[in-house]
């Protein structure tokens, strides 16, 4: 009588994604599951070997399977790290999806994430959390506030995604677009839904959770940005992913926050600290963008001007447009560049009336291009830029007759001599915040100056009369509002050598505007042209779609994806190869084109080129791209530095 044999179970396997900057290594490797470990669901952190390198890694489980196949041989799992789940599917699938369309690896987006593992935050965590209450009183005021804008609850309910006009005024102590947002969020999260709001700094953070204090409770709401020590941080992570809803306010990480997102709002998407400066360079805009497509949920990019990329989606129907119902814009007065040459002077005398007449009243705004006293310098004789016999940086000065510094390497110029005509004076070639707060001091007496920059930042100003001297990005909040804001500095500001110079300064001078009491006057100084134009009328989606046009036979962004490749000519030159093999038009590549200082590395210099492609052949171009970079990293294990290849994909400004 034969005996049937017992059918061999199969041992449990787990797809681990390790935690490496290595691009080889971005790749799920399959692990067994020893079964001392017990029960190890999806998405925990464990401790993996890896035999290449001889030693135990971090890594995230990311699927279970069961391996029919006995004999394969597979390494062990060394550890678990934690039975917390801190990668749940849809995060990986974001981080995923997000990293492939910048031709990028997962674990460094999702290094920006998920923070680092606190022991004690985790003993004392109760998972247990009880969904919030949003009160019928804040309900009430946030539907109030929708109420202003034509579509914007209807494209909230359906999970559409909008572009939204904010209102550019002053609501008391705090902007109105602080309390557009607080409403979105309460009527999302009233709705059994979380939200996330993304805002570019910590004084747009403070504003909002300000305004948020006003309709939710404080456990509602959880923060997301570096200004957190590292338990608070993770303590908010864990929060995140908890089943109830709640509203995450922060920086531009916190578009990847864990939660079942009902609405993903980024504010103000063209501050450039929205874009990761870490590889793979993944833009919050973009991110965002990755998550409504995955998830659905609403997706709102708000601001008082409008970027080219958040025009483009409009231009082809894939964005609606949300605006007020009743139209409610700064009174904007123009100063063209005539009226400075005829009096001679930085500020006209029609700005100047303005500005005195509202300081007896309340706070001014003036609004000025660079920090310092004087940030440059020229030869007093032949007028020709003074610069640093050390490294050519720019000369300025830290106060009136101080020893020249030079603006990049810091030296000072003691004993400097101009190499044209061998004078040795300087003069004040341009007027930093102090410098203007010195010069408008003396013009205003008896007034408070306020100095707000990068050195020293003010928060919020009281509602007294005071003059405010600021750099752009840097002006504090008024209560009430300013009674006047002169923007001075615009011809200098417009003419930086960038692509996006005319909507940075358009986004400047709006957000400036907007800090404006009702009625108050704002006048730009010394521009004439479409970009004044814009602000005086308050068109700023006009100027973005005129941007738009004029860079689309340019192939120029964000009409086109544009790829940035920097490394040696024997590990470029095939990365560009094998992308032309795909179809491009013969001048989609640029370059390459020599790079710094071939002496430094050796025989051949690095080379940059820059790649142009549409958005519809952008998967197949990234995963060409990131393929190249992998062939590199492989064959090149131990380079390090300058000796591997370079990819930066969707690059605001090209440099070639």
């Amino acid at each position: 009588m034969s005996s049937v044999p017992e059918p061999v179970e199969g041992r449990r396997i787990a797809r681990v994604l390790i935690d490496s900057p290595l691009p080889q290594l971005d790749r799920l490797f399959d692990y067994a599951l020893p079964q001392e470990l017990g029960e190890v669901p999806a998405g925990v952190r464990v401790k993996v070997p890896l035999r290449t390198a001889g030693r135990v890694v971090d890594g995230y489980v990311v699927e279970l399977a069961v391996e029919e196949d006995p004999s394969r041989a597979l390494a062990e799992v060394e550890s678990v790290v934690s039975p917390v789940v801190v990668l749940p599917a849809r995060l990986h699938r974001l981080a995923r999806r997000a990293a492939d369309r910048a031709a990028g690896a997962a674990s460094d987006i999702l290094r920006l994430a998920i923070p680092k593992r606190q022991v004690r935050v985790e003993k004392a965590w109760d998972a247990d959390v009880p969904a919030p209450e949003v009160a019928p009183a804040a309900l009430q005021r946030a539907e109030q506030v929708l109420a202003r804008y034509a579509g914007l609850g209807r494209v909230l309910e359906e999970g559409g995604r909008a572009a939204v006009e904010t209102i550019a005024e002053m609501e008391g102590s705090l902007p109105h677009s602080a309390r557009l947002l607080a409403a979105v969020a309460t009527t999302v999260l009233a709705s059994g839904r979380s939200a996330i709001l993304v805002v570019p700094d910590k004084r747009d953070e403070d504003r909002l959770l300000e305004a948020l204090a006003e309709m939710l409770p404080d456990e509602a709401v959880v923060r997301h940005d570096a200004r957190q020590t590292n338990p608070d941080r993770y303590r908010a992570f864990l929060r995140t992913l908890a089943d109830a809803p709640c509203v995450v306010v922060g920086n531009r990480s916190a578009v990847y926050a864990p939660v079942a997102a009902g609405v993903v709002v980024i504010w103000d998407d063209g501050d450039p600290l929205l874009s990761e400066p870490l590889t793979p360079y993944v833009h919050a805009r973009d991110a965002a963008l990755v998550r409504q497509e995955q998830e659905g949920g609403a997706l709102l990019f708000a601001g008082h001007s409008r970027t080219t990329d958040v025009e483009r989606l409009v231009h082809g129907g894939w964005m609606a447009e949300v605006r007020a119902v009743r139209r409610s814009s700064p009174r904007v007065v123009l100063s063209p560049p005539q009226e400075l040459e005829q009096g001679g002077q930085r500020m006209p005398s029609s700005a100047f009336l303005a500005a005195r007449e509202a300081a007896a009243d309340g706070p001014v705004l003036v609004q000025v291009a660079r920090p310092g006293f004087a940030p440059s310098l020229v030869c007093g004789q032949c007028r020709a830029p003074a610069r640093c016999t050390h490294c050519g940086g720019p000369l300025g000065a830290r106060r009136r007759g101080a020893v020249p510094v030079c603006g990049w390497c810091g030296r000072s110029a003691n004993g400097w001599r101009c190499p044209a005509c061998e004078a040795t004076q300087v003069r004040l070639a341009s007027s930093g915040s102090e410098r203007t707060a010195d010069e408008l001091g003396r013009a205003f007496p008896g007034v408070q100056v306020i100095v707000s920059d990068g050195s020293h930042l003010v928060e919020r100003v009281p509602a007294g009369p005071a003059l405010v001297i600021a750099t752009r990005g840097a002006e504090p909040v008024a209560d009430g509002g300013y009674r006047a804001v002169v923007l001075l500095d615009g011809a200098r500001m417009l003419q930086a050598p960038e692509l996006r110079i005319g909507e940075s300064c358009l986004r400047w001078w709006s957000n400036a505007a907007a800090l404006a009491a009702p009625g108050a006057p704002v006048h730009l100084v010394g521009v004439d042209g479409p970009v004044a134009r814009a602000l005086a009328t308050w068109t700023q989606a006009g100027y973005a779609r005129s941007e738009l046009e004029a860079r689309a036979p340019l192939r120029m962004p964000p009409v086109y994806r544009v790829a940035q490749l920097d490394g040696l000519p024997a590990v470029v030159r095939p990365a560009l190869e094998a992308v032309g093999a795909i179809g491009l038009p013969p001048d989609a590549v640029l370059g390459p084109v020599p790079l710094g200082d071939a002496e430094s590395i050796g025989d051949e210099g690095r080379v940059r080129a820059l790649v142009r492609f549409g958005y519809a052949a952008g998967t197949e171009v990234a995963a060409m791209l990131r393929a190249a970079v992998v062939t590199d990293a492989t064959r090149n294990r131990r380079a390090r530095g300058r000796a591997g290849l370079s990819l930066h994909l969707d690059i605001l400004e090209p440099d070639i």
